[in-house]
């Protein structure tokens, strides 16, 4: 196994703490889920969060589906270089709509479903931050689990993004809710999850250990400036190798003309790994998130 890198782990606090001091409120909401907080600063940037002080679930500009504010986006838009021209694409997690969005702009005639279980994140998202539906973008609310479980047409591409106020709903860690997600792909098909590093996240290395026990393939990439990581997953043996990533990211952010070189991104955090050495178990259904992840 390639050695998991632990770089920039402390600064995702400082990233994911917004300066509310300055910043105007423009939306505030408890909704059945979610105390839903809009703010925007004075270059127009805008965030959503969940709490106040809370960890940002998504920064934007409505009028730009290109700005990705918060760096593992571009970390996590790697899932393209597995998957080049996706026809189908499921975003569970909608948040602002920053994945959606972009995706929508650059790839308008992929089918792509959003899944978000707060029907008021989702009218935030086409109020304040530029998410509109149209017939090749769906945003369904509900729960995200239960959706993928009954999933008849397959996806080239899934993009798991669901986080609450400051966790992953551990329903959507476990192998059984892998297991459903393997079976929503298509037979060229790769999932691409966030997580937080080992440095906020106690059970990081079982979520990972989870992934390796139902994906025979998992990338991990840190993200420079961030505490996420991101996992690329698929249910079959790749081996590609950094420079094989890398040298596939650039030329596809060349000629997609994505706004940032994805080759840099693959460069600095690739990972892959090919071994089940990390102390975490595999989590499942049955067991239950442990009192202190704070777990659904």
């Amino acid at each position: 196994m390639t050695g998991i890198p632990l770089r920039c782990a402390a600064a995702a606090l400082v990233l994911v703490v917004p300066a509310l001091s300055q910043d105007k409120i423009l939306y505030e909401k408890d909704s059945a889920f979610n105390h839903i907080l809009v703010t925007e600063d004075p270059a127009g940037v805008r965030s959503l969060l969940f709490e106040k002080d809370g960890a940002l679930q998504s920064v934007g500009k409505p009028e730009d589906p290109d700005y990705l504010g918060l760096p593992y986006l571009r970390t996590a838009l790697l899932g393209l270089v597995f998957v080049e021209k996706p026809a189908r694409i499921l975003v569970v997690g909608l948040g602002g709509g920053s994945i959606p969005r972009f995706l929508h702009k650059h790839y308008p005639d992929a089918q792509i479903d959003c899944v978000e279980l707060d029907p008021d994140v989702i009218a935030v998202a086409k109020q304040y931050f530029g998410f509109a539906e149209d017939k090749t973008m769906k945003a369904h609310a509900g729960d995200g689990r239960k959706f993928i479980e009954k999933v008849a047409q397959p996806y080239d591409l899934i993009f798991l993004d669901a986080f609450g106020a400051d966790s992953i709903p551990y329903s959507l860690a476990t192998r059984e809710f892998l297991q459903a997600v393997r079976k929503a792909l298509t037979p060229r098909g790769f999932v691409v999850g966030n997580i937080w590093s080992r440095y906020s996240n106690p059970l990081h290395d079982s979520m990972v250990r989870t992934y390796q026990d139902v994906f025979e393939e998992l990338y991990y990439f840190t993200v420079r400036g961030s505490g996420n990581r991101i996992l690329i997953a698929a249910p079959r043996e790749m081996h590609l190798t950094r420079e094989n990533v890398v040298a596939k990211a650039t030329v596809l952010s060349a000629r997609e003309k994505f706004p940032f070189d994805a080759g840099g991104a693959a460069s600095y955090g690739y990972s892959r790994l090919t071994g089940k050495e990390l102390d975490g178990r595999v989590l499942t259904d049955a067991e239950g998130p442990p009192p202190e992840t704070n777990g659904d």
